[in-house]
């Protein structure tokens, strides 16, 4: 933190009045280098400003040439290397998030040479986010120099600021804990002493900024007259949606059971955090069900467009879903690396390969909205799933997400000694089966990549115009968030919010009808313990592989429990030869059994991120995590 807060914190104001990349929106006022006055007088100037925030966001799909950003149980990467942080959480190195231990440079929490510029391999969460929380509170103690703006223009300033001041806070909190809330520029010559606050202590503070926020910013900049500038190009600037969409995350985290512990020392949900949020995503959902906000659900038929693009100029994904994402920097930014990350090597361009996992694949359950008891038996419960035939009338996000044995992977012309490897060779010792640079699991992950992302149909040519990135925030992600909070917030899966029609039930259960999947079964709506088997569930398989899990375990302070702490790959042979006419949801085998891959260790020191050693060492009052 010496040179992150202390550096950042107090003298970095330099840096900012200076500029080192303040041109997104518009060019600055050149005179802005001579005078605080003229660098904040008007809103094209105070904008140019402002801008650099957003080039304090990583991009955690592409930061650098592969990336690990699924910590949880539910993916593994091939042994090729183990460099990536994944392997660190794997062995119970939580040290692995920080540069100093990360030799690669490869993750996307720290960096060494952080920056704003426009380079993706220049962003660390944890030195940008301390940079971007100073720079926020410059600007917000310079609002009263902004003397050329009409109220509108003003608003848009301050709500942006404080949305990142809000949001910069959140994404530390929620890895490492209370920390303190810095919310005014600390002077040069002032000792840095502020003390670390209690995780809720701290999200009330983030909370104020969030709602603050929301109260000044338009659900679309592209309704005001400052954004009429940009019109149609303005789908990344902070608005009302995602204030109010991190103000209620901000609060549902504040009511889970790691953060209620840490807080007052009950590992139960905080019921009234809980009401907070589900106020929050409420008003959020009013309006975008009402129309007056332009998000809504993506058609299942185009549901990869919420991660991928194709063919469309390089064009951000994420459609009407998105609510939060940051910028794109190159268009290479994913041909080169994430595009390849996921096809083993026998028909890709690399071996570092991450594959989900068995046990997690467990949660993709039927389509008639039924969970799988035990991937190994023929389920008595009724869901009708059968290891025989282990693909078939499975929840359709399956086939979306999952590619599974003999599948069809190549789509063109191959050679006739390659012509073998066309179908995916995901049984035991199939082809596609190869620690090193296959699949350890026997399933391979596609829901961020087209079906041609191979070495032989090129779907990652720079030609195809492949753009790859998942979102901080999408639509779904809130019905889900919506659902947790109203069902612990007021004891019932049938409960609704005041205002909004919609029960914590009826949340999930948009989600499943956009993918065509049945409704939560009676037998979880008895009891809120009962429902919250399915929320976790449901939040399992809809944002599956996109960065929620590693945070969802930890927040439910499940992370260190069995089964969260084993990785599978599952174990079968055909129980005929791979006919390619017929349907490959239909495709029978046997013997099929989950195999332990690994145990991960962990104990309660691991359900937080160790801070880094030269930070705790500057003062007592900023302590190290406990264990740690």
């Amino acid at each position: 933190m010496r040179k992150y807060i202390k550096s950042i914190l107090l003298i970095g104001i330099i840096w900012s009045v200076t500029g080192i990349s303040c041109k997104k929106y518009l060019d600055r006022d050149p005179e802005a280098i001579v005078s605080e006055k003229t660098a904040f007088k008007d809103f094209r100037s105070f904008q140019g400003f402002t801008e650099e925030l957003y080039n304090c966001i990583p991009d955690f799909t592409n930061r650098y040439w592969t990336n690990s950003w699924n910590w949880g149980d539910d993916e593994i990467q091939s042994t090729v290397e183990n460099f990536h942080i994944v392997n660190k959480i794997d062995n119970g190195d939580f040290w692995g998030w920080q540069r100093e231990f990360d030799g690669w440079g490869a993750g996307f929490m720290d960096n060494a040479g952080a920056n704003t510029n426009n380079d993706r391999m220049t962003k660390g969460l944890y030195p940008l986010a301390w940079y971007g929380i100073r720079k926020a509170n410059l600007g917000l103690e310079h609002m009263d120099l902004l003397v050329n703006a009409t109220d509108e223009e003003r608003n848009l300033i301050k709500g942006q600021l404080l949305f990142f001041r809000g949001w910069f806070h959140f994404m530390l909190m929620q890895y490492f804990g209370g920390l303190p809330y810095v919310d005014r520029v600390l002077p040069a010559d002032e000792a840095f002493r502020l003390p670390r606050l209690k995780y809720q202590e701290c999200a009330e503070k983030a909370a104020q900024d969030f709602r603050a926020a929301a109260d000044l910013l338009p659900v679309s900049w592209d309704n005001t007259t400052a954004g009429a500038q940009t019109f149609g190009k303005n789908q990344l600037r902070i608005n009302k949606i995602m204030a109010l969409g991190y103000l209620g995350k901000n609060y549902l985290w504040a009511a889970s059971p790691l953060m209620n512990y840490a807080s007052t020392g009950s590992k139960t949900y905080h019921a009234e955090f809980s009401k907070k949020a589900a106020v929050a995503f409420a008003e959020l959902l009013k309006l975008t069900e009402s129309g007056s906000a332009p998000h809504k659900l993506i058609p299942f038929e185009k549901y990869s467009t919420n991660f991928y693009t194709v063919g469309q100029n390089f064009l951000i994904p994420g459609g009407t879903e998105a609510i939060f994402t940051g910028p794109y920097w190159g268009a290479h930014g994913s041909t080169y690396g994430t595009a390849k990350q996921y096809t083993p090597a026998v028909v890709g361009d690399g071996s570092l390969i991450f594959a989900p996992t068995a046990n997690y694949v467990n949660y993709y359950g039927m389509k008639n909205g039924l969970p799988i008891a035990n991937s190994a038996q023929a389920d008595p419960a009724g869901s009708g799933y059968d290891p025989q035939s282990p693909w078939r009338d499975r929840d359709p996000r399956f086939y979306n997400d999952i590619v599974y044995d003999g599948v069809k992977v190549v789509q063109g012309t191959l050679a006739a000694n390659m012509e073998v490897h066309r179908y995916a060779n995901l049984f035991t010792n199939g082809s596609y089966r190869d620690n090193r640079s296959g699949s350890r699991t026997g399933y391979m992950l596609y829901k961020f990549v087209p079906s041609t992302a191979n070495n032989f149909d090129q779907g990652w040519n720079y030609g195809q115009n492949l753009n790859i990135k998942v979102p901080y925030m999408r639509l779904a992600d809130i019905y889900l968030m919506y659902a947790e909070a109203v069902a612990t917030g007021y004891g019932s899966p049938s409960a609704t919010v005041e205002s909004f029609s919609k029960t914590a039930a009826d949340a999930i259960n948009v989600i499943r009808d956009r993918a065509g999947v049945g409704h939560v079964a009676a037998q979880f709506l008895a009891s809120t313990d009962e429902f919250m088997k399915e929320v976790r569930r449901e939040r399992a398989v809809e944002l599956a592989f996109e960065g929620h899990r590693f945070n969802d375990l930890r927040r439910w302070r499940l992370l260190a429990e069995m089964p969260y702490t084993l990785k599978t790959a599952a174990e079968f042979d055909r129980a005929s030869p791979l006919d390619p006419t017929m349907d490959k949801k239909l495709n029978k085998v046997v013997n099929y059994r989950e195999r332990v891959i690994l145990q991960r260790q962990f104990s309660e020191k691991h359900y937080w991120l160790p801070l880094k050693r030269a930070d705790v060492n500057m003062y007592p009052e900023f302590s190290q995590n406990p264990g740690w």
